[in-house]
């Protein structure tokens, strides 16, 4: 039997990386999932939430570089620990963009930038006495280059959209995860038992279904109210309904085989058929729905953001950032929606091309 398994597991991953579109998909999930994971590492703002904010510098375009000057705050930094790895540090220290500057009687004189055509108004920032001014110049003023420009708030876009990236990754996981939970728990009741079982969950997933899913999701968040894992708990007890009619439908075909009247007739409970006999062979389209459903999760919590009641600033979120953005479409610098609008786009589309394939592979009449 395992031999069998094994066999049919590698005609399937054969099958799967034949698909072109859907090892380049999973390739880019992955991709995307590792820059979302180290996003702090990789980001050229490091700060949480990337939230550094130049006023001066909002809203320039794609490759902007500016000197960089950072004036050292009094509190003491956080020394490095594993979590500022994964959650970013805290920045005291103040960072200010400038044009030009010179070393004066042991000070340094700075312009301020504010803006291509415009003279910013000189200012002196004084050293204490013993500091070398010429080495301070040297490592506290540096350039700095804004790969994909900057937002409104003079955020380094770039680091916002690998830090909103984990939305959209976590979002999908716990959206899936609460789906499939609920969805297999529900379905397999109902499928398996029939009647007025059957009945009274039927019942429950037909008011679910025809209730609006952002509808549903709006309400939820409402009542639970606004925040990230609101949003994340919304989404998922939305996304149930579609795993338990798929899991429903298939466990009414496979009850009927000859192994589980079998491991009746040996006096094994329901729980342990269901558990072990029955859905271990109902996995396959589980794992394509799935694949389906996280790519929906991120749209929803997408719409969500757009709306307001995603995830709240400063958390950065892709959906949010479109929303702070669209309205510099008719302004003459439309990536500012474009980008993150593009990258909801390509990771949904990867995520259902990886589904499609997976539906193939998966596919025994292929």
């Amino acid at each position: 039997m395992s031999q069998t398994a094994n066999s049919l597991t590698s005609l399937a991953l054969r099958k799967f990386t034949k698909n072109f579109w859907g090892v380049l998909s999973l390739i880019y999930i992955v991709i995307c999932g590792c820059i979302a994971l180290f996003a702090y590492i990789l980001s050229p703002d490091s700060s949480q939430n990337a939230n550094q904010m130049h006023l001066s510098i909002h809203s320039r375009g794609p490759g902007f570089t500016v000197s960089m000057l950072t004036i050292p705050s009094s509190i003491e930094k956080e020394s490095f620990t594993i979590s500022s790895l994964f959650f970013g540090t805290h920045n005291n220290d103040t960072e200010v963009p400038i044009t030009s500057y010179l070393i004066e009687d042991g000070a340094i004189i700075y312009t301020p930038y504010a803006g291509d055509d415009i003279e910013g108004i000189s200012k002196r920032l004084e050293m204490k006495e013993g500091v070398d001014v010429s080495a301070f110049a040297k490592a506290h003023i540096t350039s700095r280059k804004f790969l994909l420009g900057t937002d409104k708030y003079g955020r380094d876009l770039l680091s916002r959209m690998f830090v909103g990236a984990r939305i959209s990754f976590s979002i999908g996981f716990v959206a899936v995860f609460i789906s499939l939970l609920i969805g297999l728990f529900m379905g397999s009741l109902a499928g398996y038992f029939g009647g007025k079982v059957d009945a009274v969950i039927m019942w429950i997933i037909n008011v679910t279904w025809s209730i609006p899913t952002l509808l549903l999701v709006i309400a939820i968040t409402l009542a639970l109210g606004k925040g990230f894992w609101q949003v994340f708990i919304a989404v998922g007890l939305t996304m149930w309904v579609e795993v338990a009619r798929v899991v429903r439908g298939q466990v009414m075909g496979v009850k009927q085989m000859q192994y589980v009247t079998a491991a009746r007739a040996l006096g094994y409970t329901h729980g342990r058929i269901i558990i072990r006999h029955i859905l271990p062979n109902i996995m396959a389209p589980l794992i394509v729905i799935s694949a389906a459903n996280f790519a929906g999760a991120i749209l929803i919590e997408s719409g969500l953001s757009f709306l307001g009641i995603g995830a709240q600033p400063p958390t950065p979120s892709w959906g949010a950032m479109i929303k702070d953005h669209y309205s510099y479409i008719i302004l003459g610098k439309p990536y500012l929606a474009v980008i993150p609008g593009l990258a909801i786009m390509l990771l949904v589309m990867a995520f259902m091309l990886v589904g499609n394939a997976l539906r193939d592979a998966l596919d025994v009449k292929s």
